[in-house]
C-alpha cells in the first residue's frame, strides 16, 4: 500500500485530498499543526469508513521537528505521495504590510515545501515510483490585492516544482503544482458574497473542495505517471 502524506490535511481542501486518496488505497498521513484535534478527526473519519490512516502533527516551520516526526515515519517505510497543501493568509497592502506578516506566509508555504519535502525524496526515488503535488494558487498566477506574500510564496512553489521535476524525473517521481482559484471555506464564507464570486468567476460559482481533490488524486495516480513539471488551474476560467 501506498503511504501518502498531506500537509494542512484538517483544512477543508486537505481534508477533501485526505480522503480521496484514501478512498483510491493510500495509507493517508493527515498532518496537522494548528488544529491537531481536527487533523485526529479526519484521520479517525477515513478509518471509519474503512480507509487507513492516522494523524502527524507538528510545525511545518521548524526543520527540526518537521525533520524528526518524518524520520519516526520513515521507519515505517517510504512515503511515495506527499502533498504540501499547507498554507497560511496574512493580508495586507505591501505598504502596510509587516516583516512578520510577509515570513509567516512565506514559511509556511515556500519554506514549508522544502522541510517537508527534502527529507523524504531518497526514501522514495529509491522506490523509483512517487508523486509530490504542492498547491499553489491562482494568486501566483494574477496577483491579487493584499496578497503580494501569499502571491509571492505561491509563485515560489512553481519555480521550485518545475526545477524538482527535472530531478526527479528520471526516478519515477512526478512533480506537479494545482492552483485553486476561489474554492468553498469557511475562510471564502467570510469574505465573499455569492454575488461577488458571481462577478469574478466566470463559472459564476465558487469551486468545492471535493473538485480540488479528485485533481489531486488523478496526479497523485498511475494515470497520471507521464504528467511532471506542471501547473493545473482549477479555478472556473478566472486564468
Amino acid at each position: 500500500m501506498i503511504r501518502a502524506l498531506v500537509s494542512g490535511g484538517a483544512s477543508p481542501i486537505g481534508a477533501a485530498i485526505s480522503r480521496a486518496l484514501a478512498r483510491d488505497g493510500h495509507h493517508v498521513i493527515v498532518h496537522g499543526s494548528a488544529n491537531p484535534d481536527r487533523a485526529r478527526a479526519v484521520a479517525a473519519e477515513i478509518a471509519a469508513s474503512g480507509g487507513q490512516a492516522e494523524a502527524a502533527c507538528f510545525d511545518l516551520t521548524d526543520p527540526d521537528a518537521t525533520g524528526a516526526t518524518l524520520a519516526t515515519l520513515l521507519e515505517s517505510g517510504p512515503i511515495q505521495t506527499v502533498v504540501h497543501n499547507a498554507g497560511l493568509h496574512e493580508d495586507a497592502p505591501m505598504a502596510g504590510m509587516s516583516a512578520r506578516q510577509w515570513h509567516a506566509v512565506v514559511d509556511v508555504s515556500l519554506n514549508g515545501f522544502f522541510h517537508l519535502v527534502q527529507p523524504l525524496l531518497l526514501p522514495m526515488m529509491a522506490t523509483r515510483r512517487g508523486r509530490v503535488v504542492a498547491l499553489s494558487s491562482v494568486s501566483a498566477i494574477m496577483g491579487n490585492r493584499g496578497q503580494a506574500n501569499y502571491a509571492a510564496a505561491k509563485a515560489g512553489l512553481i519555480g521550485a516544482v518545475r526545477a524538482l521535476s527535472l530531478e526527479c524525473a528520471p526516478r519515477g517521481v512526478t512533480v506537479n503544482a494545482v492552483a485553486p482559484g476561489v474554492i468553498e471555506s469557511p475562510a471564502v464564507d467570510a469574505v465573499m458574497t455569492r454575488e461577488a464570486i458571481q462577478k469574478l468567476v466566470p463559472a459564476r460559482r465558487a469551486g468545492r473542495p471535493e473538485e480540488v481533490a479528485e485533481l489531486v488524486a488523478f496526479l497523485a495516480s498511475d494515470r497520471a505517471a507521464y504528467i511532471s513539471g506542471q501547473v493545473i488551474s482549477i479555478n472556473g476560467g478566472m486564468a
